[in-house]
């Protein structure tokens, strides 16, 4: 799902606890073992994490739509 507003995008943002922004970027991080062996692997303060970075396009970011919840949706 495209997401062209950076105030929905804040929003959306605001209410995940795996998300994160970085400069314009939006990163979504969950610890995992797998980091250990993935190339989306990152160790952040002693602990593995799976990571997925959203760059923003001319469309906006292209986020997948398990991360809008329901508030959000109906923001829309």
């Amino acid at each position: 799902m495209n997401i062209k507003s950076l105030e929905q995008m804040e929003k959306i943002v605001n209410s995940s606890n795996t998300l994160f922004w970085d400069g314009w970027s939006v990163i979504n991080r969950y610890r995992s073992e797998k980091g250990r062996t993935s190339k989306y692997g990152a160790y952040i303060d002693g602990k593995w994490y799976m990571t997925r970075k959203f760059v923003p396009g001319k469309n906006g970011w292209d986020i997948p739509e398990s991360f809008i919840n329901a508030q959000t949706k109906m923001e829309r």
